[in-house]
């Protein structure tokens, strides 16, 4: 289904959304995980009310919906106490399926959308092809400031030809790998992050070192499938799931996306990928107890590990994926056409996520910077982490996002992604036919395209 369709579908019917609201449970829903419980939790679906129109007096109001753990009310206040004439209204939530069923419940409505809009990158498509809902940032400038950002994070939220810009990037999850080096140890492989990345640099090698750390120790070697699946998946080139150009579904075409299930599957018959699920008890409890080596992840997931395992502080370093790098979670900026004020808007948000604040934000809510030119400041490639060892963690993810290639996902690519997910799982749980699992969850996915 083209973008557009898709979107129109969506406005029209809120209430039907809650597929699409779980855009991020294959793909960005971590940062479901990352953001739960910050700030207020907002579960309502109705958008309140916001204000437009500036006084006599020439004051201007702006709202701003913000999403999770993030600094921006701290940063709007320091923003309007140097420009008295504007107010920045802040509200915040924790739960991302409620922010954006508000904007979209406000965008149908005609009514109540906020000036100013943190958008998940897992709800990118619903609102990507509403274009006549946002303002174009092309138009306030944005094109000015788009060589100081990575390239594949500024093209999400860009129109195939890059004419039109919906928002300005924020955060990004640059996916990295997560080891045990007391485990790494045991197993007679390196414990340094160089040694133990060129251990595993390519796929077919850390299928290897994988196995024979299964053999030494009688543990599995990485922690779950969905991940070891992503890690793969998403080092495909340009497309994944969808042609970008017409929206037809490729999965079963796209070499990268059977590499990823042939791996995983790979992986299960070895018994080198430990039997939890994602998010689940079992699962933070193998990361404190020491139950598998490696969780491959974004940058985000470095607090999952803390919280989940805080007595296994100082035995947690961080090395590259083998053969390229992936991306989960991030956001952007946008400005809803409903807003009375584009131009001091775009002016704070322009302002919002410049270098400095950017800095801001990794330094009090370890936000990394879609900024490629920070990853050289000492300010952030100097910071160490006691957790992971002392190590200079933020280098890590600076090497990976800069390994990151642009990739389109499309609309469906969410319910997609979950018949493979379930394809593996039940490879893993019910032994079932890896080539029979396969064929049924291609022929869901054409289903579901054609529906579409």
């Amino acid at each position: 289904m083209r973008k557009a369709n898709h979107l129109a579908v969506s406005l029209a019917a809120v209430l039907l959304v809650g597929s699409l609201a779980g855009c991020g449970g294959n793909n960005n829903a971590g940062n479901d995980t990352k953001k739960e419980n910050a700030g207020n939790n907002a579960a309502s679906t109705n958008a309140p009310a916001t204000e437009k129109a500036a006084d006599p007096a020439g004051k201007i109001e702006l709202s701003f919906w913000t999403l999770g753990n993030v600094n921006y009310e701290e940063l709007a206040n320091q923003y309007t106490k140097d420009h008295p004439n504007i107010t920045i209204k802040v509200q915040n939530t924790g739960d991302q399926t409620a922010h954006h069923n508000n904007l979209t419940t406000a965008l149908s409505a005609g009514s109540g959308a906020p000036d100013i809009f943190q958008l998940e990158i897992g709800f990118m498509e619903r609102f990507l092809g509403a274009q006549d809902k946002f303002y174009n940032l092309n138009d306030y400038g944005a094109k000015d400031i788009q060589a100081n950002y990575l390239d594949w994070k500024w093209k999400q939220a860009s129109s195939v030809d890059g004419s039109f810009q919906l928002g300005l990037p924020t955060d990004i999850g640059p996916t990295v790998v997560y080891y045990r080096t007391d485990l790494a140890k045991d197993a007679g492989l390196p414990d340094d992050p160089d040694g133990f990345g060129a251990a595993i640099d390519t796929w077919d090698k850390f299928a290897t070192v994988a196995k024979a750390f299964k053999e030494k120790t009688g543990k599995p070697f990485v922690d779950l499938t969905d991940l070891t699946y992503n890690a793969l998946r998403d080092q495909s080139a340009d497309e994944i799931y969808f042609s970008k150009a017409d929206g037809k579904f490729i999965g079963d075409t796209n070499p990268q996306v059977k590499k990823a299930y042939d791996f995983t599957v790979k992986g299960i018959q070895e018994g080198w990928i430990s039997n939890v699920m994602l998010w689940s008890p079992e699962w933070g409890q193998g990361m404190s107890d020491g139950s598998f080596a490696v969780v491959m992840g974004p940058a985000w997931m470095a607090g999952n590990i803390k919280s989940n395992a805080p007595d296994s502080s100082g035995k947690w370093k961080i090395a590259q994926l083998p053969e390229g790098a992936g991306n989960w979670g991030g956001s952007f900026i946008t400005l809803p056409k409903e807003g009375k004020h584009p131009k001091e808007a775009y002016d704070f948000i322009q302002w919002l996520v410049n270098k400095d604040n950017q800095l801001e934000s990794f330094k009090t809510k370890g936000l990394m910077p879609s900024i490629p030119a920070l990853y050289e400041d000492p300010a952030f490639k100097d910071f160490k982490d006691d957790f992971f060892g002392g190590q200079q963690t933020a280098v890590e993810f600076g090497k990976s996002a800069n390994r990151v290639k642009p990739v389109y996902y499309g609309p469906l690519h969410d319910q997609t992604d979950t018949f493979f997910k379930n394809a593996l799982k039940n490879v893993l749980e019910k032994k079932a036919d890896p080539a029979k699992e396969w064929d049924e969850a291609v022929k869901q996915a054409k289903t579901l395209a054609e529906r579409g």
